[in-house]
């Protein structure tokens, strides 16, 4: 469908992080991440915010101009309209307008995989239905049903719309907290387990599937466009130290982020808050990253303390194959790691950073003495933790493991009974 994407901003607002220009181009990114042909792209500076359009009659009519030119089917506004202001652009333009809200709930509908981000995002844009039921189509006016002998005139079609989506609203609640129930067993289940888990978290298309991909050799969707993952993915990786951790790829941040989907949106960061190690991944080579990293801490600083996020986090620069005055594994002052997620450069200075950080915390070293035929106990070293050297001498072996701390407590505690 021919689309075109509007930026409206204020001309004297002094607060904004973001250049216009920016904001306009992510707009268009985001608008062409579900395959919409974007034919045109507008600036449309304003003095103030109109009620009724948004903005002046005159820019309206100039705009519509535009789309009538190019037979244009769409507006994406990036922005907040409210239903009188999208009814009645709708009006003027003669085609289909939403805003930043409903393109982004768009995007999330077509990226959802697993079951429980599907509910998620159809809950929120439910939420957003919801709000918009107010005459916006000339249907929700006409009276509907009731033969007359069974009492009451009858529902108008608003007033049914409206029930038929506060009851699908409660029954996903219903089927979410079940989901919800599930995948904490899930997290318990993961937290008895001897491997900490490291999140990789960042702004949308910083490159976090393609570094979780180079990491662990999968086959994650990755593609140079925005919200290409949203569903978690985990896989497990070694360390250079013989440390194992579960990888986790988590959704890409954004700003403005619908407050419809800001609870979903922290359901699907539940990993982050579990995991023992953020990976804060930026696309240093973008002219917004600094903007871009305020966005993704405003978030995290909802979800952990800033102590946490100062001790727990590597800030990695991603993308340096774009950025040649950066050098591969670079480290600047406040320790971000720069690496080439596509060409692999700096891996090894990355994936050393995150041992040190870790296995120090999470594992010991044991010296152990076993006899040569204790094949179960040796089984359960192998299975718990990581054996750096095994040596035979005289019917019995010399093994040296490393050993989380709680499996290290439990082998000093039960190893005659494992």
């Amino acid at each position: 469908m021919k689309t075109i994407v509007l930026h409206p901003y204020l001309k004297k607002d002094h607060t904004a992080r973001r250049s216009p220009e920016a904001r306009l181009e992510e707009a268009v990114r985001l608008t062409e991440a579900i395959d919409l042909e974007v034919v045109q792209m507008l600036l449309v500076p304003l003095a103030s915010y109109r009620s009724a359009t948004l903005m002046g009659q005159g820019k309206a009519e100039e705009i519509a101009a535009i789309i009538a030119e190019d037979e244009i089917g769409l507006a994406v506004v990036d922005g907040s309209l409210s239903p009188g202001q999208q009814r009645n652009l709708e009006k003027v333009w003669k085609c289909k307008v939403i805003d930043r809200t409903a393109l982004i709930l768009e995007i999330f509908g077509a990226r959802a995989r697993t079951y429980e981000g599907k509910l998620q995002v159809e809950l929120a844009a439910l939420e957003y239905q919801k709000s918009r039921l107010v005459r916006s189509w000339t249907h929700l006016e006409r009276q509907r049903g009731g033969f007359g002998f069974l009492g009451g005139p009858g529902e108008s079609q608003i007033e049914i719309d409206r029930r038929l989506i506060r009851d699908r609203i409660a029954k996903i609640k219903r089927e979410l907290e079940g989901v919800t129930r599930t995948r904490g067993l899930h997290r318990k289940t993961r937290r008895e387990t001897p491997y900490p888990i490291v999140a990789l978290v960042g702004y949308t298309n910083a490159g976090k599937s393609t570094l979780f991909n180079r990491l662990t050799g999968a086959d994650v969707l990755s593609m140079d466009k925005l919200f290409a993952t949203l569903d978690p993915t985990l896989r497990g990786i070694k360390l250079p130290s013989g440390l194992k951790v579960i990888l986790s790829d988590t959704v890409g941040f954004i700003s403005e982020l619908p407050h419809e989907l800001v609870a979903s949106f922290r359901a699907t960061l539940e990993e982050v808050v579990e995991a023992q190690l953020l990976l804060h991944v930026r696309d240093i080579s973008h002219p917004d990253s600094a903007a871009q990293k305020e966005d993704v801490l405003k978030v995290l600083n909802s979800l952990l303390s800033e102590e946490h996020l100062a001790s727990q986090m590597i800030e990695v620069w991603n993308k340096i194959d774009q950025s040649p005055d950066i050098l591969p594994g670079a480290t600047a002052e406040n320790g971000s790691i720069a690496v080439s997620a596509l060409t692999g450069a700096g891996m090894d200075t990355l994936l050393a950073a995150i041992d040190n950080h870790l296995k120090d915390a999470f594992m010991t070293t044991l010296s152990l003495t076993l006899p040569a035929s204790d094949g179960k106990n040796l089984a359960w070293l192998y299975s718990h933790g990581s054996v750096l050297s095994q040596k035979e001498d005289e019917g019995m072996l010399q093994v040296k493991v490393r050993l989380t701390h709680e499996n290290a407590a439990r082998w000093e505690k039960a190893k005659k009974e494992i």
